[in-house]
């Protein structure tokens, strides 16, 4: 499996969901950068299974656990590796799944591709749980970027078939008032009410035994100039390969993204004026990238959260050892919108594919 990305910064990821730990190993990153445990700790707990009643029931800590890579609270040069410990499984609710795929799951691709030695509880290594230790490296990422001036942020912009919007993230500069309320709020909007209609509608959802889908919009600040090469490895790509490895994300776009297409290119050039003696960008339809490139503005992109697959209605499947069709009533915890607990995943792949970037363009010495 290539459960591994990254050039400079090099993040492996390992485990199954109901294996006994989950974990990652962080390989590139340069002595000396302070780590703040606590700060990443209540990261990771943005996260976590079981925080509110829009989540799934299952409920672990998530408590990180270094076994090598740190040293009196810094990295020490040397990889970093990392568990979570998995605590609260029930693997006899996914005992059938080797003979009945769920409808919208991997389980039937993973029977084609790794047959009967395939690790069917919980989504094995296809599962959601795994982007916890994506956090572990985001959260150390997130810190090593905070520490040079730039800050990420995400919320829920979109929910449900008739959607629910939240206003935009500033497109031009940082809004701390913004990031307060999204931190403040029930769920991770900007604006309060939006929050709390979201909130009502995924319970609706809940109680429906259905689901629901939304998109994330994050927009990193103080991004420098200069990130990002031609053809392959411009800023889009190198985020969007990290975005569709989290379960369940659809789509990606940067700036405009699709609704570009419904603008004249009047209307979408970001004209240049000059400020303070340097060329800038006073409108930001680009989301920060230019020819793969980051141009200095805030760098703006989306991601597109499928509605959770795992449902309590009773779905169309078919029975693999009987071959005939049948019906499955999915069993287990589910959350009925992933999206309040992907907002910190879309932070924690952004703040890794920026810090991969300035590592790849300044060598791991000049980083701090």
């Amino acid at each position: 499996m290539a459960s591994m990305c990254g050039d400079s910064l090099r993040i492996s990821i390992f485990g199954q969901s109901h294996s006994p730990a989950i974990g990652c190993s962080i390989d590139g990153l340069p002595a000396g950068i302070p780590i703040d445990l606590d700060r990443l700790q209540a990261f990771l707990n943005r996260r976590a299974p079981g925080s509110s009643d829009t989540s799934t029931t299952r409920r672990e800590a998530d408590a990180v656990e270094f076994i090598a890579g740190i040293t009196e609270g810094h990295t020490n040069g040397a990889p970093i590796a990392a568990i979570i410990r998995n605590r609260d499984m029930r693997s006899s609710d996914y005992s059938e799944l080797r003979r009945l795929p769920r409808p919208g799951h991997a389980d039937w691709t993973a029977a084609i591709k790794y047959g009967e030695h395939r690790d069917v509880a919980g989504g094995g290594h296809f599962s959601g749980r795994l982007t916890a230790p994506l956090c572990i490296a985001g959260g150390i990422a997130l810190q090593a970027l905070e520490a040079r001036g730039i800050k990420i942020a995400a919320h829920i912009a979109q929910l449900g078939p008739e959607p629910i919007t939240d206003e935009p993230l500033n497109p031009v500069e940082l809004d701390e008032a913004q990031l307060d309320a999204i931190a403040a709020n029930p769920l991770p909007c900007i604006d309060a009410s939006t929050a709390q209609r979201m909130h009502e509608t995924i319970l609706q959802a809940k109680s429906e035994l259905d689901s629901l889908g939304a998109v994330i919009e994050c927009v990193a600040y103080n991004v420098p100039a200069g990130l990002g090469d031609p053809m392959f490895d411009g800023m889009e790509s190198r985020i969007a390969r990290i975005a569709f490895g989290i379960p369940g994300v659809k789509g990606v776009e940067f700036g405009e993204g699709f609704g570009a297409t419904l603008m004249r290119g009047s209307e979408h050039n970001d004209p240049f004026c000059m400020q303070d003696g340097r060329p800038h960008m006073a409108i930001n339809h680009a989301g920060g990238i230019l020819g793969g490139i980051t141009c200095g503005t805030p760098l703006i992109w989306r991601m597109a959260v499928k509605p959770t697959p795992s449902i309590g209605k009773p779905q169309h499947s078919v029975d693999l050892d009987a071959h005939r069709d049948t019906k499955l009533t999915v069993r287990g915890r589910h959350d009925p919108c992933i999206a309040p607990r992907a907002v910190p995943v879309a932070e924690a792949a952004c703040a890794c594919a920026i810090l991969d970037a300035m590592l790849t363009s300044t060598g791991t010495q000049r980083i701090l």
